[in-house]
């Protein structure tokens, strides 16, 4: 019994597609990028254009069908894609089909089609192709009315591109997001592999996304994967499949930047892991973050502070007043704070962006304030996967991570698990507000730490001139995170004791 031939794939040189794509695209295979206007699927195209030549050596042929060649090269120079050096070069060959918009459009023949294959068939072999680009494809039919000899003619392009040997792409314009693929309903059959990329308005933000409809006689991964284009990258896809569960754990401890948290942890927080710290607006999350921080400036070890809600003299100035020099730390370049409005763009973007940002500083730490912040601006899923892409990166480099979170209610608290990041962090601190004799105290605990023993009490802190203190557990009060605390005493000893606790709390 022989085994089957896997179908060889030709690597995209686009971030996070050939991950989906489970190795890249077929080759010697036509793949049709289907999308409406501004989804991004001329950037894709020319992506997997300019890497082919640029990053693997094969050359290729851009076939235009609506803008002119100078145009495109002109929309694709911000990406620094000099697509004329690379025609100057020999790499790549343009192939202008465009109609001359003062000619009047006629029922377009065979002849014609076979006067433009044999254009595409000479820039092939001139160049040595063996990768080409049909975009905007649908600006070719636009007099034709009949589907089937839509179906044919594409047949007839696409058949003539796979006896050349070449991998190739088409692009054509969708109307809406979720309507048919192409115009006239039969675009999709005739090529090899369909993309899907879609660019949606969730939460008053653009949202892009891509989805691998089919591949022939090939394997990809299921569902819609969001991406970004940015000047740096061009198209950066983001698919969750990218975050493995396979990274190595450790050991080694750090602090936390108040000795009393580090007992409560059972020594200190691991290195490899993700805290969150979960409390109402002035429970003191800020100021953990700044313990946190100085803590690790304190050990020598580069820490990055990701800010959402205040400015980074704002960060600087408090955390002055509870000790910690921020400007001394980056002149010595162990502190890099980086302060962005969540508002500014979009959640694949700052995804993006985080992961350059910690590449390039190489923290031991990082810490961001807060989570909530960008849950604000995001819908339910684009938040989570957010979550899951930037905790899954930090793991794999195998840094702490700290993260605040913003409860809604004073008194008491939603459960966090309703932010759905719960799950994906291994500790979870909690403060919280409490009522004790027509007093608004402060209380403690570790939720959840895996791995190691953690203490269960519910402990009071104060936060002053010198930063946080953690006193003892409250004792004989019940109903502390609910927001309704009862007192129960057995004895007037305890009673006196728990009094005593709460006096000198407050001293």
């Amino acid at each position: 019994m022989t085994t089957p031939k896997l179908l060889k794939k030709l690597e995209t040189g686009i971030a996070g597609l050939d991950e989906i794509a489970n190795g890249g695209l077929p080759h010697g295979r036509s793949t049709l990028i289907a999308g409406t206007a501004g989804s991004g699927k001329t950037v894709m195209a020319l992506q997997f254009l300019y890497c082919g030549i640029t990053d693997y050596d094969e050359n290729g042929v851009l076939v235009t069908f609506e803008e002119t060649p100078a145009d495109m090269m002109a929309n694709v120079a911000s990406f620094g894609w000099n697509l004329e050096a690379l025609v100057e070069a020999g790499k790549l060959a343009i192939v202008d089909a465009a109609p001359d918009p003062s000619e009047d459009i006629i029922e377009a023949g065979g002849h014609d089609l076979a006067a433009l294959m044999a254009r595409i068939e000479r820039a092939v072999r001139k160049v040595g192709a063996q990768r080409v680009i049909l975009d905007a494809v649908g600006a070719l039919f636009p007099q034709f009315s009949d589907a089937l000899l839509v179906r044919r003619e594409l047949q007839r392009i696409l058949a003539g591109l796979r006896l050349l040997g070449v991998t190739t792409i088409i692009n054509l314009e969708r109307t809406e997001d979720e309507g048919p693929v192409g115009r006239f309903g039969v675009e999709e059959f005739v090529a090899d592999n369909v993309l899907l990329v879609r660019n949606r308005l969730d939460m008053e933000k653009r949202r892009r996304t891509i989805e691998i409809l089919k591949f022939r006689g090939a394997t990809h991964q299921k569902g819609e994967y969001p991406f970004t284009i940015d000047e740096l990258d061009g198209v950066t896809v983001l698919p969750l499949s990218a975050t493995s569960l396979q990274q190595s754990s450790s050991d080694l401890r750090h602090s936390s930047g108040v000795p009393e948290l580090d007992e409560m942890c059972g020594g200190g927080i691991y290195r490899d892991s993700i805290i969150l710290v979960s409390g109402a607006t002035g429970t003191g999350k800020t100021l953990m973050v700044t313990e946190y921080v100085k803590a690790a400036i304190t050990a020598g070890q580069r820490v990055l502070l990701i800010g959402a809600e205040e400015s980074r003299d704002q960060l600087g100035r408090n955390a002055k007043a509870w000790g910690a020099d921020f400007d001394k730390a980056e002149e010595d370049g162990l502190l890099k704070v980086i302060c962005r409005y969540p508002e500014v763009m979009g959640l694949e973007d700052h995804l993006l962006q985080m992961k350059r940002d910690i590449r390039e500083f190489k923290p031991t730490r990082i810490a961001v304030d807060s989570l909530s912040a960008f849950e604000r601006v995001s819908s339910v899923k684009s938040f989570r996967e957010f979550v899951i892409g930037i905790t899954g990166f930090i793991k794999e480099q195998q840094i702490t991570g700290l993260f605040t979170n913003t409860t809604s209610m004073l008194i008491g608290g939603e459960s966090i698990t309703e932010t759905h990041i719960s799950t994906i962090t291994d500790s979870i601190i909690l403060l919280r507000y409490v009522e004790l004799f027509g007093e608004m105290r402060r209380g403690l605990t570790v939720l959840k730490m895996r791995g190691t023993w953690h203490e269960k009490e519910i402990r009071e802190y104060v936060i002053d001139g010198n930063g946080m203190s953690i006193k003892g557990p409250f004792k004989g009060v019940h109903g502390i995170l609910s927001g309704m605390p009862t007192y129960s005493f057995t004895t007037e000893a305890e009673r006196m004791e728990t009094m005593f606790n709460i006096e000198r709390g407050s001293s």
